[in-house]
């Protein structure tokens, strides 16, 4: 998906930031200098994605680093190719960025960047945050959906809002079953203001990135398209929604396997 301004959630309106001020994540947050070079030069050398969120969540642009000085502090990042963006990213006073280094989660927060001119390119600059998260994926336990009762996710595209069915789902994200044909779902796609309805918890609405997509096959041998998908800085209240629903669908299934249900 280009850059596009999002449109407020529908929910009450929360910082979709929970996480980088959640004493639940304290533990993951990386403070070192030394520590926090290596992983911002392990995206820039790995080319990873990154999400820039400003206007308090309601707008987002993709970039990427492309340099890490670590004598000057100082982080360059590619500009964006939606020109109002840009502008609007270079007034902002706070951007909250995002990325997915060997499947584990990264977000750090600067207070704004500058448009400067690097090595004759137009490049965003920034200073080296005062800290930086690092999610492990692995802390998030995955369920597999109900078949009988599959979740439906709904993701707004330009053609339409698209009914997908949910094959799994964890605290970091959630595998979609997709028809064979779409192209708008390749890695790294971005898709806002998706909405997940969960049974006994409410329709929650987020941001997802692709992770992966791959054909596979059903028991009829029909193919259809697998896209794994990670929540975009999902926030507190939602995350808790999703455990919630995990762990309601895993104690339904033990006692059904234990003969109780």
């Amino acid at each position: 998906m280009p850059e596009n301004e999002q449109a407020p959630d529908t929910e009450k309106p929360t910082s979709p930031f929970d996480l980088e001020d959640s004493d639940l994540y304290s533990k993951y947050l990386l403070f070192s200098r030394g520590e926090m070079l290596f992983v911002l030069r392990a995206l820039q050398q790995k080319g990873c994605m990154i999400t820039a969120h400003f206007d308090h969540g309601k707008s987002f642009f993709l970039t990427s680093l492309v340099d890490v000085d670590g004598d000057e502090d100082q982080l360059i990042f590619d500009y964006g190719s939606n020109e109002e963006m840009n502008r609007k990213v270079a007034g902002a006073d706070k951007v909250i960025f995002t990325s997915s280094l060997d499947k584990v989660k990264v977000q750090f927060t600067l207070p704004g960047i500058t448009p400067i001119t690097h090595e004759q390119r137009p490049a965003f600059s920034g200073n080296l945050p005062e800290s930086i998260l690092r999610l492990q994926r692995r802390e998030y336990y995955r369920l597999s959906t109900p078949v009988a009762n599959p979740l439906k996710c709904f993701v707004p595209l330009a053609d339409g809002i698209l009914e997908t069915t949910v094959l799994d789902i964890s605290g970091g994200g959630i595998g979609l079953m997709l028809p064979a044909d779409r192209k708008d779902f390749a890695a790294d796609s971005a898709f806002a203001n998706c909405k997940l309805e969960l049974p006994e918890e409410g329709t929650i609405v987020f941001n997802m990135i692709v992770r992966n997509a791959f054909f596979q096959s059903n028991k009829t041998g029909n193919s259809y398209l697998r896209a794994g998908c990670e929540f975009d800085n999902l926030s507190g209240a939602k995350l808790a929604a999703i455990q919630r629903y995990i762990t309601r669908i895993e104690r339904e299934r033990k006692a059904r396997e234990s003969g109780m249900l």
